[in-house]
Protein backbone atom coordinates (compact mmCIF):
# COMPACT_ATOMS: atom_id res chain seq x y z
CA UNK A 1 0.00 0.00 0.00
CA UNK A 2 2.86 2.33 0.43
CA UNK A 3 3.36 2.82 -3.43
CA UNK A 4 -0.61 4.52 -3.24
CA UNK A 5 0.93 6.60 -0.44
CA UNK A 6 4.26 7.81 -2.52
CA UNK A 7 1.32 8.35 -5.63
CA UNK A 8 -0.21 11.37 -4.45
CA UNK A 9 2.42 13.61 -5.24
CA UNK A 10 2.46 13.30 -8.67
CA UNK A 11 -0.54 15.46 -8.41
CA UNK A 12 -0.10 17.03 -5.24
CA UNK A 13 2.96 19.26 -7.12
CA UNK A 14 0.56 19.71 -10.29
CA UNK A 15 1.54 23.41 -10.00
CA UNK A 16 5.08 22.99 -8.52
CA UNK A 17 6.59 22.17 -11.71
CA UNK A 18 10.16 23.07 -12.52
CA UNK A 19 10.32 26.61 -11.41
CA UNK A 20 9.85 28.71 -8.32
CA UNK A 21 6.32 28.40 -7.35
CA UNK A 22 4.67 28.05 -4.03
CA UNK A 23 1.45 25.86 -3.35
CA UNK A 24 -0.71 25.32 -0.80
CA UNK A 25 -3.29 22.16 -0.98
CA UNK A 26 -5.93 21.39 1.93
CA UNK A 27 -6.89 17.69 0.94
CA UNK A 28 -10.23 16.63 3.13
CA UNK A 29 -12.11 13.41 2.90
CA UNK A 30 -15.47 11.90 4.50
CA UNK A 31 -16.24 8.60 4.37
CA UNK A 32 -18.81 6.29 5.39
CA UNK A 33 -18.43 2.58 6.69
CA UNK A 34 -14.71 2.68 6.28
CA UNK A 35 -13.39 0.26 9.20
CA UNK A 36 -10.54 1.55 10.80
CA UNK A 37 -10.04 4.44 9.53
CA UNK A 38 -11.50 8.20 10.61
CA UNK A 39 -14.18 9.13 9.07
CA UNK A 40 -13.34 12.88 8.28
CA UNK A 41 -9.64 13.51 7.27
CA UNK A 42 -8.13 16.91 6.58
CA UNK A 43 -3.98 17.20 5.52
CA UNK A 44 -2.78 20.80 4.65
CA UNK A 45 0.40 20.79 2.89
CA UNK A 46 2.92 23.68 1.81
CA UNK A 47 4.99 23.04 -1.14
CA UNK A 48 4.26 19.13 -0.59
CA UNK A 49 5.50 19.65 2.85
CA UNK A 50 2.54 18.66 5.38
CA UNK A 51 1.76 21.26 7.73
CA UNK A 52 -1.37 20.21 9.44
CA UNK A 53 -3.64 17.27 10.01
CA UNK A 54 -7.19 17.15 11.96
CA UNK A 55 -9.36 13.88 12.05
CA UNK A 56 -12.58 12.67 13.85
CA UNK A 57 -10.78 10.88 16.00
CA UNK A 58 -8.64 13.41 17.91
CA UNK A 59 -10.35 16.56 16.53
CA UNK A 60 -7.94 18.41 17.24
CA UNK A 61 -5.85 20.50 14.22
CA UNK A 62 -1.90 19.50 14.83
CA UNK A 63 0.27 21.38 13.20
CA UNK A 64 3.71 18.75 11.78
CA UNK A 65 6.36 21.69 11.09
CA UNK A 66 8.81 23.31 13.52
CA UNK A 67 7.57 26.81 12.42
CA UNK A 68 3.73 26.70 12.99
CA UNK A 69 4.34 25.13 16.55
CA UNK A 70 6.73 27.76 17.70
CA UNK A 71 4.67 30.58 16.20
CA UNK A 72 1.30 30.53 17.32
CA UNK A 73 -1.68 31.81 15.14
CA UNK A 74 0.52 30.29 11.73
CA UNK A 75 -2.19 27.63 11.17
CA UNK A 76 -4.11 30.37 9.30
CA UNK A 77 -7.12 29.27 8.29
CA UNK A 78 -7.20 25.75 10.47
CA UNK A 79 -8.40 26.00 13.75
CA UNK A 80 -9.93 23.08 15.82
CA UNK A 81 -13.30 24.76 15.78
CA UNK A 82 -13.31 25.23 12.24
CA UNK A 83 -12.47 22.05 11.54
CA UNK A 84 -14.66 20.52 13.68
CA UNK A 85 -17.68 22.53 12.00
CA UNK A 86 -16.56 21.47 8.73
CA UNK A 87 -16.42 17.82 9.59
CA UNK A 88 -20.09 18.13 10.27
CA UNK A 89 -21.06 19.50 7.12
CA UNK A 90 -18.93 16.99 5.49
CA UNK A 91 -20.90 14.24 7.53
CA UNK A 92 -24.06 15.45 6.50
CA UNK A 93 -23.36 16.18 3.05
CA UNK A 94 -22.21 12.41 2.65
CA UNK A 95 -25.77 11.41 3.96
CA UNK A 96 -27.14 14.18 1.38
CA UNK A 97 -25.84 12.26 -1.65
CA UNK A 98 -26.66 8.82 -0.29
CA UNK A 99 -30.10 9.59 -0.23
CA UNK A 100 -29.80 11.55 -3.70
CA UNK A 101 -28.46 8.51 -5.29
CA UNK A 102 -30.76 5.98 -3.49
CA UNK A 103 -27.48 4.73 -1.83
CA UNK A 104 -28.03 2.70 1.76
CA UNK A 105 -25.12 0.86 3.26
CA UNK A 106 -21.44 0.19 1.95
CA UNK A 107 -18.55 2.25 1.21
CA UNK A 108 -19.08 6.02 0.35
CA UNK A 109 -16.59 8.91 -0.12
CA UNK A 110 -16.58 12.62 -0.83
CA UNK A 111 -12.91 14.70 -1.38
CA UNK A 112 -12.35 18.19 -1.77
CA UNK A 113 -8.55 19.66 -3.23
CA UNK A 114 -8.34 22.86 -3.16
CA UNK A 115 -5.60 25.97 -2.57
CA UNK A 116 -3.85 28.01 -4.62
CA UNK A 117 -0.70 28.72 -5.86
CA UNK A 118 2.18 31.75 -6.59
CA UNK A 119 4.69 32.35 -8.73
CA UNK A 120 7.98 34.29 -7.35
CA UNK A 121 9.23 35.77 -10.54
CA UNK A 122 5.43 36.44 -11.98
CA UNK A 123 3.54 36.86 -9.09
CA UNK A 124 1.07 34.92 -11.34
CA UNK A 125 -1.77 33.65 -8.81
CA UNK A 126 -3.61 30.62 -9.44
CA UNK A 127 -6.47 29.19 -6.95
CA UNK A 128 -7.90 25.85 -7.71
CA UNK A 129 -10.67 23.42 -6.32
CA UNK A 130 -11.97 20.02 -6.89
CA UNK A 131 -14.85 17.85 -5.46
CA UNK A 132 -15.00 14.35 -6.13
CA UNK A 133 -17.82 11.44 -4.79
CA UNK A 134 -17.09 8.11 -4.61
CA UNK A 135 -14.48 8.22 -7.20
CA UNK A 136 -16.14 10.55 -9.80
CA UNK A 137 -15.23 14.21 -10.70
CA UNK A 138 -18.04 16.19 -9.25
CA UNK A 139 -17.38 19.84 -9.39
CA UNK A 140 -14.70 21.84 -10.40
CA UNK A 141 -14.23 25.55 -9.62
CA UNK A 142 -13.56 28.00 -11.97
CA UNK A 143 -11.38 31.11 -11.59
CA UNK A 144 -12.57 32.96 -15.28
CA UNK A 145 -16.20 32.93 -14.19
CA UNK A 146 -16.11 32.29 -10.78
CA UNK A 147 -18.75 29.75 -10.26
CA UNK A 148 -18.92 25.97 -10.24
CA UNK A 149 -18.75 23.79 -13.01
CA UNK A 150 -20.44 20.32 -12.94
CA UNK A 151 -18.15 17.76 -15.04
CA UNK A 152 -21.09 14.77 -14.88
CA UNK A 153 -24.69 15.24 -15.21
CA UNK A 154 -25.47 13.59 -11.84
CA UNK A 155 -23.18 16.80 -9.89
CA UNK A 156 -25.75 19.18 -12.17
CA UNK A 157 -28.14 19.73 -9.09
CA UNK A 158 -25.23 20.67 -6.80
CA UNK A 159 -23.48 22.99 -9.38
CA UNK A 160 -27.08 24.87 -9.53
CA UNK A 161 -27.28 24.94 -5.79
CA UNK A 162 -24.04 26.01 -5.17
CA UNK A 163 -24.30 28.60 -7.71
CA UNK A 164 -27.11 30.27 -6.58
CA UNK A 165 -25.59 30.86 -3.32
CA UNK A 166 -24.15 34.20 -3.19
CA UNK A 167 -22.98 33.97 -0.17
CA UNK A 168 -20.72 30.39 -1.10
CA UNK A 169 -19.56 31.88 -4.81
CA UNK A 170 -18.27 35.61 -2.76
CA UNK A 171 -16.39 33.29 -0.42
CA UNK A 172 -14.67 31.32 -3.17
CA UNK A 173 -13.98 34.54 -4.98
CA UNK A 174 -12.56 36.02 -1.90
CA UNK A 175 -10.41 32.83 -0.60
CA UNK A 176 -8.72 31.80 -3.55
CA UNK A 177 -7.40 34.95 -4.81
CA UNK A 178 -6.98 36.52 -1.46
CA UNK A 179 -7.08 34.73 1.58
CA UNK A 180 -5.22 31.23 0.19
CA UNK A 181 -2.57 33.34 -1.24
CA UNK A 182 -1.90 35.34 1.89
CA UNK A 183 -1.74 32.24 3.78
CA UNK A 184 0.88 30.91 1.76
CA UNK A 185 3.50 33.63 1.44
CA UNK A 186 3.27 33.49 5.37
CA UNK A 187 3.73 29.68 5.45
CA UNK A 188 6.62 30.48 2.87
CA UNK A 189 8.74 33.08 5.24
CA UNK A 190 8.17 31.47 8.06
CA UNK A 191 9.22 28.22 7.00
CA UNK A 192 11.48 29.06 4.43
CA UNK A 193 14.24 27.06 6.27
CA UNK A 194 12.59 24.13 5.62
CA UNK A 195 10.78 25.18 2.17
CA UNK A 196 13.28 27.02 0.72
CA UNK A 197 16.21 24.46 0.93
CA UNK A 198 18.09 22.20 -1.17
CA UNK A 199 19.14 18.70 -1.08
CA UNK A 200 21.09 17.19 -4.01
CA UNK A 201 19.88 13.54 -5.27
CA UNK A 202 21.11 10.06 -5.35
CA UNK A 203 21.56 9.16 -8.45
CA UNK A 204 21.64 4.96 -9.88
CA UNK A 205 20.45 3.39 -12.73
CA UNK A 206 18.86 -0.21 -12.00
CA UNK A 207 18.03 -3.32 -14.20
CA UNK A 208 16.17 -6.40 -13.03
CA UNK A 209 17.14 -8.51 -16.18
CA UNK A 210 19.07 -7.81 -19.25
CA UNK A 211 16.08 -7.65 -20.86
CA UNK A 212 14.46 -4.95 -18.75
CA UNK A 213 14.11 -1.87 -18.94
CA UNK A 214 17.14 0.53 -18.10
CA UNK A 215 15.55 2.79 -14.58
CA UNK A 216 17.29 6.14 -13.80
CA UNK A 217 16.19 6.31 -9.99
CA UNK A 218 16.93 9.71 -8.49
CA UNK A 219 15.88 9.71 -4.60
CA UNK A 220 16.56 12.05 -1.66
CA UNK A 221 16.33 15.42 -3.20
CA UNK A 222 14.39 19.03 -2.72
CA UNK A 223 12.23 20.47 -3.64
CA UNK A 224 10.46 18.67 -5.45
CA UNK A 225 11.20 20.43 -8.89
CA UNK A 226 13.22 17.74 -10.81
CA UNK A 227 13.81 16.58 -14.44
CA UNK A 228 15.10 13.15 -14.91
CA UNK A 229 15.77 12.78 -18.45
CA UNK A 230 18.11 10.43 -20.77
CA UNK A 231 20.43 11.50 -23.25
CA UNK A 232 22.06 9.72 -26.32
CA UNK A 233 25.29 10.72 -27.76
CA UNK A 234 24.44 14.11 -26.27
CA UNK A 235 20.76 14.42 -27.74
CA UNK A 236 18.24 14.00 -25.20
CA UNK A 237 15.39 11.63 -25.79
CA UNK A 238 12.04 10.83 -26.01
CA UNK A 239 11.49 7.83 -27.98
CA UNK A 240 11.14 4.46 -25.71
CA UNK A 241 11.27 6.98 -22.16
CA UNK A 242 8.69 6.09 -19.79
CA UNK A 243 8.29 9.17 -16.84
CA UNK A 244 7.49 8.32 -13.81
CA UNK A 245 5.86 10.33 -10.83
CA UNK A 246 7.99 12.57 -8.31
CA UNK A 247 6.83 11.15 -5.31
CA UNK A 248 7.66 11.30 -1.58
CA UNK A 249 10.11 9.89 0.84
CA UNK A 250 9.86 9.28 4.67
CA UNK A 251 12.21 11.91 5.30
CA UNK A 252 11.00 14.65 3.50
CA UNK A 253 12.38 14.42 0.63
CA UNK A 254 11.31 13.43 -2.83
CA UNK A 255 12.55 10.28 -5.41
CA UNK A 256 11.44 10.00 -9.19
CA UNK A 257 12.61 7.47 -12.03
CA UNK A 258 12.67 7.72 -15.29
CA UNK A 259 12.81 4.09 -17.60
CA UNK A 260 14.61 3.75 -21.11
CA UNK A 261 13.80 0.71 -23.24
CA UNK A 262 17.29 -0.10 -24.98
CA UNK A 263 18.87 -3.62 -25.87
CA UNK A 264 22.85 -4.07 -24.24
CA UNK A 265 23.83 -4.00 -27.70
CA UNK A 266 22.42 -0.43 -28.55
CA UNK A 267 23.69 1.44 -25.64
CA UNK A 268 27.20 -0.19 -25.29
CA UNK A 269 27.36 0.60 -28.72
CA UNK A 270 26.17 4.94 -27.86
CA UNK A 271 26.61 6.67 -25.51
CA UNK A 272 23.48 6.75 -23.18
CA UNK A 273 23.45 9.15 -19.58
CA UNK A 274 20.66 9.92 -17.40
CA UNK A 275 20.42 13.64 -16.32
CA UNK A 276 19.27 14.37 -13.15
CA UNK A 277 18.13 18.33 -11.85
CA UNK A 278 16.93 19.83 -9.20
CA UNK A 279 15.31 23.31 -8.91
CA UNK A 280 17.46 25.33 -6.91
CA UNK A 281 20.37 23.57 -7.93
CA UNK A 282 22.53 24.88 -10.39
CA UNK A 283 24.72 21.13 -10.94
CA UNK A 284 23.42 18.81 -13.15
CA UNK A 285 23.60 14.95 -11.82
CA UNK A 286 24.63 12.75 -14.17
CA UNK A 287 25.03 8.80 -14.54
CA UNK A 288 26.77 7.62 -17.53
CA UNK A 289 24.98 3.97 -18.75
CA UNK A 290 27.76 1.45 -18.51
CA UNK A 291 27.71 -2.03 -17.37
CA UNK A 292 29.51 -1.29 -13.87
CA UNK A 293 26.71 1.28 -13.03
CA UNK A 294 23.64 -1.02 -13.41
CA UNK A 295 22.77 -2.24 -10.25
CA UNK A 296 20.13 -5.31 -10.33
CA UNK A 297 17.68 -6.84 -7.51
CA UNK A 298 18.31 -10.38 -8.74
CA UNK A 299 18.90 -12.40 -5.57
CA UNK A 300 18.68 -9.05 -3.68
CA UNK A 301 16.33 -6.14 -2.66
CA UNK A 302 16.27 -3.03 -5.31
CA UNK A 303 17.27 0.00 -4.11
CA UNK A 304 14.76 2.47 -2.46
CA UNK A 305 12.22 2.35 -4.87
CA UNK A 306 8.65 1.05 -4.47
CA UNK A 307 6.53 -0.11 -6.65
CA UNK A 308 3.17 1.66 -7.89
CA UNK A 309 -0.21 -0.23 -8.97
CA UNK A 310 -2.66 1.81 -10.66
CA UNK A 311 -6.37 -0.49 -9.79
CA UNK A 312 -7.23 0.81 -6.49
CA UNK A 313 -9.68 3.96 -5.96
CA UNK A 314 -11.39 4.43 -2.69
CA UNK A 315 -10.63 1.58 -0.90
CA UNK A 316 -7.35 2.79 -0.49
CA UNK A 317 -8.75 4.47 2.74
CA UNK A 318 -8.39 1.74 4.68
CA UNK A 319 -4.71 2.75 5.15
CA UNK A 320 -4.32 4.65 8.33
CA UNK A 321 -1.52 6.84 7.88
CA UNK A 322 -1.26 10.61 7.86
CA UNK A 323 -1.39 11.38 4.49
CA UNK A 324 -3.73 8.99 2.93
CA UNK A 325 -6.44 11.57 2.60
CA UNK A 326 -3.98 13.25 0.06
CA UNK A 327 -3.23 9.95 -1.23
CA UNK A 328 -7.08 8.86 -1.24
CA UNK A 329 -7.85 12.49 -2.94
CA UNK A 330 -5.41 12.25 -5.38
CA UNK A 331 -5.17 8.73 -6.29
CA UNK A 332 -8.71 9.41 -7.28
CA UNK A 333 -8.13 12.33 -9.14
CA UNK A 334 -5.16 11.15 -11.26
CA UNK A 335 -7.02 7.31 -12.41
CA UNK A 336 -10.01 8.97 -13.32
CA UNK A 337 -8.37 12.00 -15.47
CA UNK A 338 -7.25 14.48 -12.71
CA UNK A 339 -10.53 14.24 -11.35
CA UNK A 340 -11.33 14.74 -8.26
CA UNK A 341 -11.41 16.05 -4.77
CA UNK A 342 -11.91 19.05 -3.33
CA UNK A 343 -12.61 22.22 -1.91
CA UNK A 344 -14.42 23.46 1.05
CA UNK A 345 -17.05 26.03 1.14
CA UNK A 346 -18.39 28.00 2.72
CA UNK A 347 -20.45 31.42 3.78
CA UNK A 348 -17.69 33.05 6.10
CA UNK A 349 -15.49 35.27 3.96
CA UNK A 350 -13.29 35.60 7.34
CA UNK A 351 -12.19 31.53 7.84
CA UNK A 352 -11.70 28.76 5.55
CA UNK A 353 -13.28 26.64 7.76
CA UNK A 354 -15.99 28.65 8.80
CA UNK A 355 -17.64 24.90 8.87
CA UNK A 356 -21.48 26.01 8.57
CA UNK A 357 -21.36 27.46 5.61
CA UNK A 358 -18.72 25.40 4.07
CA UNK A 359 -21.11 22.85 2.35
CA UNK A 360 -24.87 23.59 2.01
CA UNK A 361 -25.55 21.04 -0.52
Amino acid sequence: MKGFILMFLGIVHLHEAFGVSHSMKYFSTASSEVSNFPEFLVVGMVDGVQMVHYDSNSKRAVPKQDWMIKQPGVLCETETENLFNLERTFKATVDILKQHFNQSGGVHILQYIYGCSLDNESEQKEGFGHLGYNGENFLEYDMKTLTWKSLKQQADFMQDKWNSDTSRLVFWKIYLTQTCIECLKKQVVNGKRTLMRTVPPSVSLLQKTPSSLVTCHATGFYPSGVMVSWQKDGQEQHKDVEHGETLPNDDGTFQKSTRLRVTSEEWKNNKYRCVVQVTGIKEDFIKVLTESEIQTNRGDPAPNIVPISGGVVALLLVVVVVVLVVVVGVVIWKKKSKKGSVPASTNDTDSAYSGEGLLKT
